[in-house]
């Protein structure tokens, strides 16, 4: 018996057999558009002009082959039948205006300029019967750099149909073409129709506006915020105008502004709190600290009393002034008398331990603050917090074992918090620091996949270290010396830390360990206030160590000193521009292109 064959499963495989095929036909046409602009990119005009013509036979209405043959035409100089191909192509789509700026295009290749003037005109033109044919005329005419050509076609396009709202096209033709003042105009009416938009508008802001407020961007820019406000009092204008401020480094006017919003909104504090901190940052102390007051004065609530007060003495010990240190000590205790001891001022006393311990040497006093607070604390989270503290202090005492037992507690306590990866870490540096390097260097090595970054980096920086000075010297003598000035450094026993470093400089000239202790050592020069001993150090490195991995860190910091410290700019620039041109992949490569514009008087970045 004859068995007739399933009609369902023949058609399955037809379908299936048409399918490989309309693949295999796909494929091999996109591997040679791909081979068609590869000959072009590499100025190989005859073959890419073959190609195209047989990609357009196959598909003749596609506009990419189409516009790939016309260019590779152009580029051989072959204009009558470039102006031929779009004469055609224009005849049989109902005259499409584009195509006139195209045909336009390829008289100015032939420095026919009148008439391609004329094509540009009839291109504009268009606009009048159909101004929603704007975007694709003005784009067009963007493809060849007219700019002009392209803000005239989206300006007529609003101007006949007040619908059509191209201002965020007109606004970056603006900042190309320079217009700054026209940019911004631009911009904040579309902010003005959506305020969300600001967010996205201030990655624009940022090319044009600079810290300098002296600039021609920043006076435009301001002047037009300060008009908009006084015709109309919204806090949307104040809002751009404290971020104006703010990239100006101008604190206590972004304040006033932070402020008025304040008053006529229901915001919280929080915003003045960040710009507290960024004020901070900066080292615009007298800013941060006024700022700060008026928060712990209008604050709703104890806990944002108290974060302001800590945050006053943060930032008075930051000066690393000793003579405030007793009047710090008192401020401690009178902000416990009054909010008490209790879990509500956890991070208080935590602070207050750690002042005790590494400003005023009084470790055991800390160490029982510490413990008693750990007696009240429920949470896993505040018990972590407070073992973390203590392992520390013990790490000042160099009671390392001790200390790596509370760090490895803390871990168990929080294990999916990045506290747990920092107690990690600082399980390694322990381990460091005592001369345990094999196994500090496993325990870094699983942090360098981290999911905070800067832990991660620290947890590289540290295993290429023990790495690099382990391969040349088995009794690891210049690590364990360098590990022992850490230690030093940690314990704030700076003076003693450069004396150490300065001897690993002269008995271990040479090996691997030179360059990072003339870092280590120039950083904690420039802690002690001697500049000079600082750019010796980097300058060793820049001209001994200049392929080496922290050459561009001292090239940075080098810059920076010269910047802030030493008062050289010129000097300063100089190191910046280095570091554009010679360590594009630095974390420092963006920084340092802003600064070097800032001080070389380029403050317009094209967008």
């Amino acid at each position: 018996m004859i068995q007739r064959a399933n009609p369902y499963l023949y058609g399955m495989r037809v379908a299936l057999i048409f399918l490989i095929l309309f693949c295999s036909i796909s494929g091999a046409r996109a591997q040679s558009e791909v081979l068609a602009r590869n000959f072009f990119d590499q100025g190989e005009f005859e073959k890419s002009l073959k190609t195209y013509e047989q990609l357009l036979k196959e598909n003749p209405q596609n506009t990419s082959y189409f516009f790939g043959l016309v260019e590779s035409h152009q580029q051989l100089e072959n204009f009558t039948k470039a102006k031929e191909l779009l004469r055609e192509k224009l005849n049989n789509s109902a005259n499409n205006p584009t195509l006139l700026i195209e045909l336009g295009h390829n008289y100015e290749l032939q420095q026919n300029t009148e008439r391609a003037e004329q094509f540009y005109t009839e291109a504009l033109s268009a606009v009048d019967a159909r101004p929603n044919y704007a975007y694709s005329i003005a784009r067009t005419f963007q493809k060849y750099s007219l700019l002009k050509n392209a803000a005239e076609t989206y300006e007529k396009a609003m101007q006949l149909n007040n619908e059509l709202n191209y201002n965020l096209q007109l606004a970056r033709i603006y900042g190309e073409q320079g217009k700054t003042e026209e940019m911004f105009k631009n911009y904040l009416e579309l902010i003005e129709a959506n305020p969300d938009f600001f967010s996205i508008a201030n990655r624009e802001f940022g090319k044009y506006i600079s810290a300098d407020p002296s600039t021609e961007a920043n006076i435009a820019f301001r002047r037009l915020l300060l008009t908009k406000l006084q015709q109309n009092p919204s806090l949307l204008y104040n809002e751009m105008l404290s971020w104006l401020f703010i990239q100006e480094q101008e604190y206590l006017k972004a304040f006033s502004q932070e402020k008025a919003i304040y008053r006529r909104s229901d915001k919280s504090l929080q915003s003045i709190l960040n710009l507290a901190v960024m004020a901070r940052e900066a080292e615009d102390y007298d800013a941060a600290i006024e700022i700060v007051n008026y928060v712990i004065v209008k604050a709703p609530s104890e806990n944002i009393v108290l974060q302001g007060n800590q945050f006053l003495l943060k930032m008075q010990l930051e000066n690393e002034d000793e003579n405030v240190y007793s009047e710090v000590e008192k401020r401690y205790s009178e902000l416990l008398e009054q909010f008490g001891t209790g879990l509500n001022t956890l991070a208080l006393q935590i602070d207050f331990a750690n002042f005790l311990a590494f400003k005023q040497d009084e470790k055991d006093e800390a160490i029982a603050l510490l413990k008693e607070l750990s007696e009240q604390a429920n949470r896993d989270f505040d018990k972590a917090m407070i073992k973390l503290a203590l392992a520390d202090i013990l790490v000042l005492q160099e009671k390392f074992n001790e200390a790596l037992i509370y760090y490895s507690q803390v871990q168990n306590l929080v294990k999916n918090d990045e506290i747990s990866q920092n107690a990690r870490f600082k399980v390694a540096k322990t381990s460091y620091f005592k001369g345990d390097f094999k196994w500090a260097k496993q325990q870094l090595d699983v942090l360098k996949s981290s999911t905070s970054q800067l832990i991660a980096n620290d947890a590289m920086e540290l295993s290429l270290l023990i790495e690099d000075n382990s391969i040349e010297d088995s009794t690891q003598t210049a690590l364990k010396k360098y590990a022992r000035a850490d230690l030093l450094d940690f314990q704030e026993k700076n003076l003693e830390a450069i004396q150490l470093l300065g001897e690993i400089l002269n008995l271990h000239k040479g090996e691997k360990i030179e360059d990072e202790a003339l870092l280590k050592q120039a950083l904690l020069f420039e802690e002690t206030g001697q500049p000079e001993g600082a750019e010796k150090n980097y300058l060793a490195i820049i001209q001994n160590f200049n392929t080496d991995i922290l050459a561009d860190n001292a090239h940075y910091y080098l810059a920076e000193l010269y910047a802030n410290e030493l008062q050289n700019l010129e000097k300063a620039k100089e190191y910046y521009e280095q570091i554009i041109f010679n360590f594009a992949d630095s974390i420092y490569f963006v920084e340092a292109r802003k600064k070097y514009r800032e001080l070389r008087g380029d403050y317009q970045e094209t967008p």
